[in-house]
């Protein structure tokens, strides 16, 4: 049942719109403001029905509050207000409300009002759906191709966006980066996670495809897949300002190889210099590449591959992240073998 949230510092209105709503939807009550803000972080509502002229905080501040909350800001809101003015009515739709319902209210324009809001969201919420889905297919079927230059069948894009995923839900878990971290930011990681080596569509056959180390000479190329990939995410975000997990594939593919100590590339940034997301996929990467099979060497354990994650906490990685993945060690493990690919000749 849809979760309807009134807000009105007038009981009656309140009581008189409850009993019109009574059995259709599951009705949330508030008489003032911030006792709304309260409800709606611990309950989305679908849709909120809020009062202008309120004390404390009238529904003007209201509706700014609630569009800032990236958690909220696509719930409808809709004005019910006894004041006709067109100035109150233009303001409302500035700041982002759906709708104005003047009172006292009339319980089939009300109804049919939420029921059209409703539709609107439902059909917006699906069409969105339907273009990350068709974005994300994209952007992973392009990351694979890159992959499989270096003979990886492109198994790595899909485990090391799902271990981004479960770290990452972890450490919000733990309360840690609050300002850098939260379920829709961590939605955005995820997205962006499979075009972290974009950059090496730009690096040779004969470095990405040598069977063996690479020399110093080489190596030195083969690193700047990271600046290369960074500035061509920096341009397509560019061109697709409103597609914000290109921001965060930018940020991932210019710094998943810095280490914690600053002894990485491309730019040697060290601890929180280093992008959050990118300290997140550094760990998931280097994991993902010590399991692998390789045309010269046969990918480690899991005990192998994690006990040199943790010797290297501090030094190469975010103590953090290494807390959370040693936490999560039956969770990577089962990602690891359902996503289990061949061999791989990548460096």
């Amino acid at each position: 049942m849809k979760k309807i949230l009134v807000v009105d510092d007038n009981l009656s209105t309140l009581k008189q719109v409850s009993v019109h709503l009574a059995g259709n939807y599951d009705v949330l009550l508030a008489k003032s403001s911030p006792l709304a803000l309260q409800i709606c972080a611990k309950e989305k509502p679908d849709i909120i029905l809020l009062d202008i002229e309120m004390p404390d905080m009238d529904g003007f501040e209201t509706i700014t509050r609630i569009k800032q909350n990236p958690s909220l800001d696509r719930v409808p809101v809709i004005f019910l207000t006894a004041n006709h003015s067109a100035e109150f009515e233009i303001q409302a739709l500035e700041l982002g409300a759906k709708d104005y319902i003047m009172k006292p209210v009339e319980k089939n324009i009300l109804l049919h009002r939420i029921e059209l809001h409703l539709r609107l969201a439902d059909y917006q919420a699906q069409t969105e759906y339907n273009v990350i889905s068709l974005s994300d297919s994209i952007a992973t079927s392009f990351a694979e191709l890159i992959e499989r230059r270096d003979e990886n069948t492109g198994g790595h894009v899909v485990r090391t966006s799902k271990y981004v995923e479960i770290l990452g839900k972890e450490l919000i878990n733990q309360g840690l980066y609050p300002d850098e971290l939260n379920p829709t930011e961590l939605q955005l990681m995820v997205r962006a996670a499979p075009l972290h080596d974009i950059g090496k569509v730009a690096i040779g056959d004969r470095i990405l495809l040598k069977i063996g180390r690479l020399d110093d000479v080489e190596f030195s190329k083969m690193k700047r897949h990271a600046d290369i990939g960074a500035t061509i995410l920096d341009r397509m975000y560019h061109r697709m300002p409103t597609q914000h997990y290109l921001r965060y594939a930018c940020l991932i593919a210019g710094s998943h190889h810095e280490r914690y100590d600053g002894k990485g590339y491309p730019k040697g940034l060290s601890k929180d210099e280093i992008p959050l997301c990118g300290r997140i996929m550094a760990v998931a990467d280097v994991y993902d590449a010590l399991i692998e099979n390789r045309i010269y060497r046969k990918g480690m354990s899991h005990t192998q591959a994690s006990g040199l994650i943790h010797e290297n906490k501090w030094t190469q990685f975010d103590p953090d992240v290494v807390d959370a993945f040693m936490k999560l060690e039956d969770q990577i493990v089962d990602i690891s073998r359902i996503f289990k690919t061949g061999i791989s000749g990548a460096n």
